[in-house]
């Protein structure tokens, strides 16, 4: 049996890569045209298995992949929770018509999706949700709330979690739906940041409705497809991301299928290959851009931020070796539990130690921001530091990683349960009907 966590096969899967580059990319192509390729090809999401337009490589080998796409000079893959989080949840626990059609969608970039998890009354307690979805023929009717829904309002599908079951509890009435976001009966609401922007959304169910073909992964069961989702979130927030190079947003609404595949890719001098630290790393870019403001302003003699500096180093590598020791264990067929959500609060520990430590080093100057482009440019202008809205925008968006994806209470509630065997909190509610449990206690 081949195995593709092996050196030398990675050598083999670039090589192919390479070749299969030099014969298919072309600037001149559409979006569409580039991400089908790329993605019917298995480039796209090498790390989902064969049957499901993957390649079945470990996630070192999708780096390798990933960084080679844009050191050649091409357009990468598309972006979003579709590719981080739908596909591989749905290629685990999907039939072979969801694979062939929700799967094929958003390797290609056609389909953006997002995920309908959260809700008012259900974010830390996510298996208390009360979105409702009560079946109608081939159908079902679904009523709710959902919230925080990132890029809600570019998405054309989303991962849905409903209550198909309230007299069943909390954990077993739950089933997960790929819904269509483009109907009658869904409202997108963007939620407006500190930061600014709205990436983050609230989403109203009004009798929208869903095809049974849709139900992934069983009817009452998606409290086990739901966790696969979250896994795949944590692993993929706590790892830094990957370098994909230039890409951009999928589906119908983002827009840039019809536009030029060779206008969203990067020089071969913009790859990161070789860096040791992707450019998604919190401790990459942003290290990089403190220590440079630091060391101008003369704030990198203070032996208290040079202290925070290395603090800020070392956690950064610890989560970089930590995710290498993740990768040899997978490719021993064995795992390291609890490490995705250990690598889930270290970047929460990651990102607030670079909001603190930024603000530190610009001094009173972390008062201004820029919220749109005139403003940055004033502002770069004013204090002729053109990195200054990296560390504020920064600084006021590192509220929010200790709560997305899990907060990091929920987190160290799972490693103190699932990792350590420590006794689960006290009460009934595993075993109490959903509709008899009280509400907002």
């Amino acid at each position: 049996m081949t195995d593709l966590h092996e050196p030398s096969v990675a050598n083999d899967v670039v090589d192919e890569l390479r070749s299969w580059l030099s014969d298919n990319w072309d600037a001149d192509l559409t979006v569409a045209q580039w991400w089908e390729m790329l993605g019917v090809a298995g480039w796209s999401a090498p790390t989902l298995p064969t049957h499901a337009f993957g390649r079945g490589v470990a996630r070192a080998v999708a780096v390798q992949i990933s960084q080679e796409i844009a050191a050649f000079g091409a357009m990468g893959a598309p972006e979003g929770l579709g590719l981080m989080l739908a596909a591989p949840t749905i290629a685990e626990h999907g039939t072979d018509e969801q694979i062939a059609t929700f799967v094929r969608d958003i390797v290609t970039g056609q389909k953006a999706w997002c995920q309908l998890f959260s809700e008012p009354g259900a974010g830390s307690d996510l298996a208390g949700l009360s979105t409702r979805a009560e079946q109608d023929g081939d159908e079902w009717i679904v009523n709710g709330q959902k919230v925080w829904t990132s890029g809600g309002h570019v998405a054309d599908m989303g991962m849905l979690l409903a209550r198909t079951n309230p007299d069943a509890p909390k954990h077993q009435g739950i089933s997960y739906f790929g819904i269509d976001m483009h109907q009658p009966g869904v409202e997108v609401r963007p939620l407006k940041e500190l930061t600014g922007q709205a990436i983050f959304n609230e989403v109203f169910l009004t009798d929208a409705r869903v095809a049974t073909a849709s139900l992934i992964g069983g009817r009452n069961n998606g409290w086990a497809v739901a966790n696969t989702t979250l896994g795949h979130e944590r692993a993929s927030l706590g790892s830094g991301g990957t370098t994909r190079g230039g890409s951009a947003v999928p589906g119908t609404i983002g827009g840039n299928l019809s536009r030029r595949a060779g206008d969203f890719a990067p020089t071969p001098a913009a790859s990161t290959k070789g860096s040791g630290r992707s450019s998604g790393s919190r401790g990459g870019a942003m290290y990089d851009v403190i220590v440079g403001i630091a060391k101008g302003n003369g704030k990198s003699q203070d032996a208290l931020v040079r202290q925070d500096l290395v603090r800020l180093y070392s956690l950064s590598e610890i989560g970089r070796v930590s995710a290498e020791r993740v990768k040899a264990a997978r490719a021993a067929g064995t795992d390291i539990a609890g490490m995705a959500n250990i690598a889930k609060l270290s970047m929460s520990m990651i990102v607030r130690l670079t909001r603190d430590l930024g603000l530190r080093v610009v001094g009173n100057q972390g008062m201004l921001h820029g919220y749109d482009q005139a403003e940055r440019e004033v502002v770069a202008s004013a204090t002729g530091n053109p990195f200054l809205n990296a560390v504020t925008n920064t600084a006021l968006y590192a509220q929010a990683p200790p709560i997305y994806g899990g907060t990091d209470q929920i987190q160290r509630n799972i490693i103190g349960e699932r990792v350590l065997g420590l006794p689960k909190e006290p009460g009934n509610e595993r075993d109490t009907p959903f509709s008899q449990l009280p509400k907002n206690a």
